[in-house]
């Protein structure tokens, strides 16, 4: 018999109001730290920007998202929101300020603490909140029960993944099914149990026993879909279908809207509206502040290349970009040759087509400093699946299932197959593959501090110089 007992947690306004609250004492408290003791007697600009701060972040981050259900979410998500809500809040700031003449209250070294210490404060309050709900959840409070209908390996991926993710503060009831016992899986005693059949599930609904409920039933069982959907209408439990995508690779699957019809994507890119800003953004100001810094090296470089050989300083390559557009990709010249026809060769270990040079630069991966005009351009990215040569991909495409996908983002300057030691010749489809896999990877796990741990070590592995030539 199934009990009657509810977990009591917060409704969403209530969290909303506390986290609205907690994001309004930290921008205040970041803007007390920054006026002070340079500013200690503007007391009225004090409130009057901190009031219109904490009213403009609130209204954006309304807009963005920022206090939607987190719930399952990375953390890294809801940080970048937070971020990209205070950077646009204290853009309007300043132009207010400006339009107002009351900007010259505040110095630019103000503006920058505020900005800085205010953005701290964001997304460690997020940190702290993940971590003291995480460790609640941990003891059973502000969970919720669920349920799950069918018993198959969907069912049992499923109760896996929410049994590996305590944070989404789910606790599995048991699994029900409308069939016999012998005509289902056994249950492994590791994940949970069989609990009953639809009418037993349709009686905890009504009692709230249960808060979710989750459908695994095939695609394909569209009438016993129907029944139970029919069935659960009586109660107000929140039903959830998890589709049996699991037999194709998804690549970044999202949920879209087509006139009311849903749909969900197979293949697709993750950057989407505001991580595509944020990928681009972090693009132009990197790539940027990195070729201030190289100006210098770039320049030494070039006559290095024309002073010790004939030929061009630059070499440019026809490569796939983003959906497969064909792009020019620009490196310092290493070779003697500039392959770029239906047959190019890799280079490998001491290639005698290699100049002496650009075996220096190539093992340095100083060869590839020109790409940052294609980050610039948009052509690339820092980050993203490294581009091959056209002939190359036409060749492998044939030869490796999903090939193709890896361009569904923007080539990069460095990639995770590159951080992970595939670099190098692949002399072998083997090898090829492998990179393929760390590419879609990267694609379905995409976030901004992924591109930033990639960056690290790829300055790790450009040190070490290893498998490059």
């Amino acid at each position: 018999m199934l009990g009657t007992k509810r977990n009591i947690y917060p409704s969403p306004s209530a969290t909303d109001a506390v986290l609205r609250a907690i994001d309004a004492g930290c921008i205040l408290l970041a803007l007390r730290v920054a006026i002070h003791p340079a500013f200690a007697g503007h007391h009225e600009s004090y409130w009057l920007v901190g009031a219109v701060g904490i009213a403009s972040f609130t209204l954006i981050g309304a807009f963005c998202g920022m206090y939607r259900n987190w719930r399952g979410a990375w953390v890294e998500r809801e940080i970048t929101c937070g971020l990209i809500t205070w950077c646009v809040t204290l853009v309007i700031l300043l132009a207010s300020g400006f339009l107002t003449g009351r900007l010259v209250d505040f110095s630019t070294a103000t503006v920058i603490v505020w900005f800085l210490a205010a953005g701290l404060l964001i997304a460690g309050n997020r940190v702290a909140i993940r971590t003291v709900q995480r460790t609640l959840r941990a003891r059973g409070m502000n969970t919720r029960r669920y349920a799950i209908v069918g018993v198959n390996e969907l069912a049992f991926q499923l109760a896996e993944n929410v049994e590996n993710s305590p944070e989404l503060g789910l606790q599995l009831l048991g699994f029900f099914d409308d069939r016999p016992e012998s005509r289902t899986p056994h249950v492994p005693d590791a994940i949970g149990r069989r609990v009953g059949d639809l009418d037993e599930l349709v009686r905890a609904a009504r009692d709230r026993t249960i808060d979710m409920i989750y459908i695994t039933f095939p695609m394909r069982a569209e009438d016993r879909i129907r029944n139970v959907l029919a069935r659960l209408a009586d109660s107000t439990a929140s039903v959830y279908i998890v589709p049996d995508f699991f037999v194709f690779e998804l690549l970044h699957s999202r949920w879209t809207n087509i006139g009311g019809l849903p749909a969900v994507s197979i293949f697709e890119h993750p950057f989407y509206g505001v991580d595509g800003i944020v990928k681009r953004c972090a693009d132009l100001l990197l790539a940027g502040c990195a070729l201030l810094l190289a100006a210098l090296p770039l320049a030494a470089i070039a006559l290095l290349v024309k002073a010790t050989s004939p030929g061009p300083v630059f070499f440019r390559q026809r490569r796939y970009g983003l959906d497969g557009t064909e792009i020019f990709v620009w490196k310092f010249r290493s070779m003697r040759v500039c392959e770029d026809g239906d047959r190019v060769v890799q280079a490998t270990r001491h290639d005698p087509r290699i100049t002496a040079v650009g075996r220096v630069l190539r093992k340095a991966s100083l060869d590839e400093l020109p790409q940052l005009f294609n980050v610039l351009g948009g052509s690339m990215s820092l980050v993203g699946p490294r581009p091959h040569a056209t002939a190359h991909n036409e060749h492998y495409r044939t030869m490796i299932q999903g090939y193709m996908l890896r361009h569904k983002v923007k080539p990069g300057i460095t990639g995770l197959a590159q951080v992970n030691g595939c670099r190098g010749e692949t002399d072998t489809v083997e090898k090829m593959r492998q990179r393929v896999e760390y590419d879609h990877r990267y694609i379905r796990e995409w976030s901004l501090w992924l591109d930033l741990k990639i960056l690290f070590q790829t300055v790790l592995v450009v040190l070490s110089g290893r498998d490059a030539y």
